[in-house]
């Protein structure tokens, strides 16, 4: 078995056992052509693993959810996301029907939304971005419901989404002027304003006298 398994094939004694209790030839030919087979302990250990999974999707389903985002939410798109799972299923049809054209990156942000509309599906809500709230790459469970990182927002990148994090940490902001002089990018601020995460914050520190 472990010969076969490794890709080693069989040896002449052993073909002639087989041969001598009447093993099936195409069974005898099947042992010579294998290259390689998943080990028992690999495949036992993938299926503890799926138990496990599906133990915390059921009885914590939140917290599944924001660990799976955190770890395998490649290019999740906020922007769609925040609009009800109705425009997710929109979305996921229009990704779908690119077929094979369909790029790495739109491939991931297709299992993303599968799972995210997943989670609306059964009942469960995203909290938006926020400045003060939101970590940078983490999904974190806020009353009851998952608020969403800056990593998560469509065109932020973890660096980007760490530079944001750092800028709120050093306190509240008086404008968008002041958070682009913390060293986030003006573009960033724009999608920031865009998506509602700054609030009523206003764009410059100085004020108007009339």
């Amino acid at each position: 078995m472990e010969s076969v398994r490794k890709g080693k094939g069989l040896k002449p004694e052993w073909e002639d056992a087989m041969k001598a209790a009447d093993v099936p030839d195409w069974y005898i030919w099947s042992c010579k052509k294998i290259k390689y087979m998943f080990p028992k302990a690999h495949a036992a250990a993938y299926v503890i693993a799926a138990i496990r999974l599906c133990w915390y999707k059921i009885h914590h389903p939140l917290a599944y959810y924001a660990a799976m985002f955190t770890v395998r939410g490649d290019d999740f798109d906020a922007q769609t996301v925040m609009m009800g799972k109705d425009m997710v299923l929109f979305r996921m049809k229009e990704l779908k029907a690119k077929g094979i054209d369909m790029t790495d990156k739109e491939d991931k942000q297709f299992v993303a939304l599968q799972t995210a509309y997943e989670m609306l599906q059964r009942g469960f809500e995203f909290l938006p971005v926020d400045l003060y709230k939101s970590d940078a790459t983490r999904y974190r469970i806020e009353d009851g419901k998952i608020r969403l990182p800056f990593v998560s927002l469509r065109g932020v990148g973890e660096n980007a989404a760490k530079n944001i994090y750092a800028a709120a940490q050093q306190g509240e902001c008086i404008s968008q002027d002041e958070l682009i002089g913390r060293g986030v990018g003006k573009s960033i601020v724009q999608m920031l304003k865009e998506c509602g995460a700054l609030g009523d914050l206003p764009e410059s520190s100085q004020m108007t006298l009339f």
